[in-house]
């Protein structure tokens, strides 16, 4: 059985930094990302990695403050999030594709998490 399990999301004040992490069970993929929902909005892409090449996708949003990194062997994901804005605030997502579609796409992705709350304070 596939599960996604994200950790790390909390109440932030602007200018902090967070570490989310997101632990893949049941399988190998070939893709991570993360997305996140924004309180009244749409989900949107954050970032993503290839787990073979270890490419890397951003938002422009968050390019330049977040980082995403992999550890294949633990078949876990990590998103470094430096100098946190209110605007970041919003459930993130871990989702994982095991055939390399748009990395940019969430219908690409064919497994998801179930959210961390990430709030960042003014």
């Amino acid at each position: 059985q596939v599960q996604l399990v994200e950790s790390g999301g909390r109440l932030v004040q602007a200018g902090d930094s967070l570490r989310l992490s997101c632990t893949a069970s049941g399988r190998a993929f070939s893709r991570f990302g993360w997305f996140r929902q924004p309180p009244g909005k749409e989900r949107e892409f954050v970032s993503a990695i290839t787990r073979g090449t270890g490419n890397t996708y951003y938002a422009d949003s968050v390019k330049g403050r977040f980082t995403i990194s992999r550890d294949n062997a633990e078949n876990t994901v990590y998103l470094q999030m430096n100098s946190l804005k209110p605007e970041d605030t919003a459930v993130y997502y871990c989702a994982a594709d095991r055939t390399l579609g748009t990395a940019t796409d969430p219908g690409a992705y064919d497994y998801w998490g179930q959210g961390t709350q990430v709030t960042v304070s003014s």
